[in-house]
C-alpha cells in the first residue's frame, strides 16, 4: 500500500509540473488578438510614461488592426513614421493586395523596407527588444510579432580620449555605443576571422556584452575561459566595464590589475592581433583586454608609430619613473633617519639645517606631504576643468611655499614629493598599485631603513611573480624568462625584427608574418645581396 501511495504521489507531482509548464508557456506566448497582446505588454512593461502604443487599422476591405510599441527616447521616431507607420497605412492602396491570411507575410516581405527585422512569438523576446530600442509590430490574427531595429538615441561623437592622448597616431576613441565601438575595431582589422559574440549580464540591467577575438590567433582555451567567467557572473547590475573586471579578474585581493582597459581602438586592435581577447560593454568607452601582463603598463601606442631608438629610451625612462614614484620618499626617509653616512657632508649639513626648524619626524613629514598631494590631485580631477587645473597648480605652489616658510615641512621634502608626483604621472595605468606600494615602502623605511625597503621590495616582487592573468604569468617575459619576447619588453626592436607573437599570451608559438628576406622590399634584396 505504501509503495502504491508513493507511485500515485509521484504521478500527481509530475502532472502538476507538466500543467505548470504548460501554463507558463501559455502566459509567455503571444495571442492572435492584438488587444490581448496589448494587455500582456502593459503587464510586462508597466505603466511607464515613456512607453508608446499606437493602434491603427489598414485595409478597409478586411479590417486588419495593427499595434506598434516602442520606448520614447530609444528610437528614431522619424524612421518609424516614414518606414513603418506610413507604408503600413498605405498598404491598402497597393496594386497586388493580399488576402487576410497572407497579410503577415506580405508585410514582412514587401511592405517593411528595413534590413533589421526579427520575429518572435514570445512576450519575453518582445519586451527585451522594446527595451533595447526596437519597435514591435503586432498584426491582428497572427500570434507572432515583428521586431524592427529602430535604435536612434543620442550618443557622443567619436573623439580623442582624454585619458590616453598621443602625439602621433590615431585620434579616435571609443564612445558609449556598443556597435560603434565594434565598428571601430572592424575598420582597423578587416579580417573575416574577427569574431564577436554577444551576451547579456545583470538581472536588472541586462547590459549587452560583446566578446571580440581573432579566430586562429587567440587561443581557444582563453576564449572559452573568458566566456565561462562571464557566464558565471550573477549580479543585478552591470553599469560599466569596471564591474566586469572585478568579477573576472584572477586575483581580486591584489593591488595589481590583471585585466587591462583602454579607450583607443588602435591599442585594443593591436592587442587582439597579439592573441588577446577584448570585452566590450554597452554604455562605457573603456574596453577590457585579457590576458594582461605587467609590461603592458610601460608600453604606449606611440612606441610602435615612431622609430625604435627614441621609443626604447622613453620606455626605459618610464621604468625609471615607476621606480622613482614608488621609492623616492622611502629612500629619503631611510637616508635621513638611519643612513646619514650615505649623504655627502655638504649636502648633509644643508638637509640638517632645513630639518632643524621642522617640529615633526621625517616620516610624519613625508606622510603628510603625500596625503596633501593626493588631496590636490583628487581635487584637480573632480573639479570642473577650468577650475581643476588652477586648483592643482596654485594649490601646490601656495601650500608648498607656505608650509616651508611656516616651518611645517622642509624644502628638501617638497622637492622629493614633487619628484614623486611628476614621476607618478608618467605611469598612470598603475596608479592604484603605485600609491599603495609607496605607503608600504615608506612605513618599511621608517621602521628598518634600507633593510626594510629591501624586504618590502622582495615581498612586492614575490607577490607579482605569483600572479596570473587567465593563465599567463604576470611578469612575463622577465619571470619566467622568454628570450624571444625581449624584443618588445624594456626596449623595442624594429617591427620587422618582431616575427613572432607573444608566447605568454597565445600559449603557443605563432609567426606574425613570413621572413622579410623573402619580400622584395627588404634592404638586403635592394642592395643586390
Amino acid at each position: 500500500m505504501l509503495k502504491k501511495f508513493q507511485i500515485t504521489r509521484k504521478i500527481h507531482s509530475l502532472k502538476n509540473k507538466a500543467n505548470n509548464h504548460k501554463e507558463s508557456q501559455s502566459t509567455n506566448t503571444l495571442h492572435p488578438n492584438t488587444e490581448k497582446n496589448l494587455s500582456l505588454l502593459k503587464n510586462s512593461l508597466g505603466s511607464s510614461s515613456d512607453l508608446r502604443y499606437r493602434e491603427f487599422q489598414v485595409s478597409d476591405q478586411h479590417s486588419i488592426r495593427i499595434l506598434i510599441c516602442y520606448v520614447d527616447g530609444l528610437v528614431n521616431e522619424d524612421f518609424i513614421n516614414q518606414y513603418l507607420v506610413k507604408p503600413l497605412m498605405e498598404s491598402d492602396d497597393t496594386t497586388s493586395h493580399p488576402q487576410k491570411e497572407d497579410f503577415y507575410k506580405f508585410v514582412k516581405k514587401r511592405i517593411l523596407s528595413t534590413s533589421s527585422l526579427k520575429e518572435s512569438n514570445l512576450i519575453d523576446d518582445v519586451v527585451d527588444g522594446v527595451l533595447t530600442g526596437e519597435t514591435a509590430i503586432f498584426i491582428n490574427g497572427y500570434d507572432s510579432a515583428l521586431l524592427i531595429g529602430t535604435q536612434g538615441f543620442d550618443a557622443r561623437n567619436v573623439e580623442e580620449p582624454d585619458t590616453e592622448s598621443s602625439v602621433r597616431g590615431s585620434r579616435e576613441g571609443f564612445n558609449e555605443v556598443l556597435k560603434v565601438n565594434t565598428s571601430l575595431i572592424r575598420r582597423k582589422i578587416t579580417n573575416p576571422n574577427l569574431i564577436f559574440e554577444d551576451m547579456k549580464l545583470g538581472k536588472q540591467t541586462k547590459t549587452k556584452i560583446r566578446i571580440g577575438y581573432i579566430k586562429g590567433i587567440a587561443d581557444t582555451k582563453i576564449v572559452d575561459e573568458v566566456r565561462n567567467r562571464l557566464e558565471r557572473i550573477d549580479t543585478d547590475a552591470i553599469l560599466e566595464s569596471g564591474y566586469i573586471e572585478q568579477f573576472i579578474e584572477d586575483h581580486p585581493y591584489s593591488i595589481f590589475p590583471t585585466v587591462a582597459n583602454s579607450e583607443k581602438p588602435d591599442k585594443v586592435a593591436a592587442k587582439m592581433l597579439e592573441g588577446r581577447v577584448a570585452i566590450f560593454c554597452d554604455g562605457t568607452p573603456f574596453v577590457l583586454t585579457v590576458p594582461h601582463l605587467f609590461i603592458e603598463t610601460l608600453q604606449v601606442g606611440e612606441d610602435y608609430y615612431s622609430r625604435p631608438y627614441l621609443a626604447s629610451i622613453m620606455r626605459l625612462l618610464r621604468v625609471l619613473a615607476l621606480l622613482l614614484t614608488i621609492a623616492t620618499p622611502a629612500l629619503f626617509v631611510a637616508i635621513a633617519t638611519y643612513h646619514q653616512e650615505m649623504v655627502p657632508s655638504l649636502l648633509l649639513v644643508t638637509m640638517a639645517a632645513a630639518e632643524e626648524k621642522v617640529p615633526f619626524p621625517i616620516f610624519i613629514e613625508a606622510f603628510m606631504m603625500i596625503i596633501v598631494f593626493e588631496l590636490l590631485k583628487e581635487a584637480g580631477v573632480r573639479m570642473p576643468r577650468p577650475v581643476g587645473s588652477a586648483i592643482s597648480i596654485v594649490g601646490a605652489l601656495v601650500i608648498g611655499e607656505a608650509a616651508v616658510q611656516a616651518g611645517i615641512v622642509s624644502a628638501p621634502m617638497v622637492i622629493v614629493i614633487a619628484l614623486t608626483a611628476i614621476a607618478g604621472f608618467v605611469v598612470t595605468a598603475l596608479n592604484d598599485a603605485v600609491v599603495l606600494s609607496r605607503f608600504f615602502l615608506l612605513f618599511s623605511a621608517a621602521s628598518f631603513g634600507f633593510y626594510g625597503i629591501l624586504m618590502a621590495t622582495l615581498v612586492i616582487l614575490g607577490h607579482m611573480c605569483s600572479l596570473r592573468s587567465f593563465g599567463s604569468p604576470y611578469l612575463a617575459p622577465v619571470a619566467p624568462i622568454i628570450v624571444s619576447e625581449w624584443k618588445d619588453a624594456l626596449i623595442r626592436l624594429p617591427l620587422w625584427a618582431q616575427k613572432s607573437r607573444p608566447q605568454s599570451v597565445t600559449w603557443m608559438k605563432s609567426k606574425r608574418e613570413k621572413s622579410l628576406k623573402n619580400q622584395p622590399n627588404h634592404p638586403q634584396i635592394q642592395k643586390g645581396e
